[in-house]
């Protein structure tokens, strides 16, 4: 697996924003959006570290921290990350997935708990700790949904919202008025804030927040969350590792 970052810091955004993390950022994305803050990790030249699901689980333990954020790039294009989601999951740590929303999520929902007639007709089955084990958790997704100002609008799967719980989240990361139209078109279509949770997230130095929260009062926008990225208020935004 191409690891170009490993580090602990804070979450930054999403429903742990404040609270201490993991984070292994891997090279490579499918989209190039216009405002991507991690262009440098998606250039063919980007230095990177092949490491194992082993050897990241190793490392994620070393830290004591109980967080993982994996991240990109796009992290669900990297061969083998259904098994390291696996391996995180069985040592007891929370996994977050940040991923762009041109991704099917399909393939990586099978984690999702047994129904409790399951777990009774496999109670005496052999290998039964095994299966309970690996599928009693599933990762927690927050999916971009990618507005016209990104240019990747087109590349969005909007058959993603039908597999996301109330655990998830989904953002939208807004620069203009018309971004922020688009978002709410979106958000009462899919009667998202009734299905996960939703955010409203600006591109730095592109749009002021207090016009964001005029557009929410505007449009008695209930149960979005608007949500600023802490590293960037932290640390300089252009800062790595952190």
């Amino acid at each position: 697996m191409k690891v170009v970052e490993k580090f602990v810091s804070i979450n930054g955004e999403g429903t742990r924003a404040g609270e201490l993390a993991v984070f292994i950022r891997f090279k490579g994305c499918n989209l190039a959006c216009s405002y991507c803050d991690t262009m440098w990790a998606n250039e063919k030249g980007c230095p990177f570290t092949e490491m194992s699901q082993e050897e990241i689980l190793d490392y994620v333990k070393s830290t004591g921290v109980k967080n993982v954020t994996l991240t990109g790039g796009e992290p669900l294009l990297q061969e083998g990350v259904d098994r390291l989601i696996e391996l995180l999951l069985d040592s007891g740590h929370r996994v977050e997935i940040e991923t762009n929303g041109a991704v099917d999520l399909k393939p990586f929902i099978k984690f999702e708990a047994l129904d409790s007639e399951n777990r009774a007709d496999m109670s005496g089955s052999e290998g039964s700790d095994r299966i309970l084990s690996s599928k009693s958790k599933r990762p927690v997704f927050t999916m971009d949904y990618k507005l016209p100002g990104s240019k990747c609008e087109s590349r969005m799967l909007h058959s993603n919202f039908e597999l996301l719980g109330e655990q998830d989240t989904v953002k939208f990361v807004s620069g203009s008025l018309e971004d922020l139209e688009r978002a709410k078109s979106i958000i009462d279509t899919y009667d998202l804030t009734n299905r996960c949770h939703t955010y409203l997230s600006p591109v730095f130095g592109s749009i002021e927040p207090v016009d964001m929260v005029d557009f929410m009062i505007k449009n008695n926008m209930n149960d979005v969350r608007l949500q600023i990225q802490l590293h960037k208020v932290i640390w300089d935004p252009n800062k790595r590792g952190v």
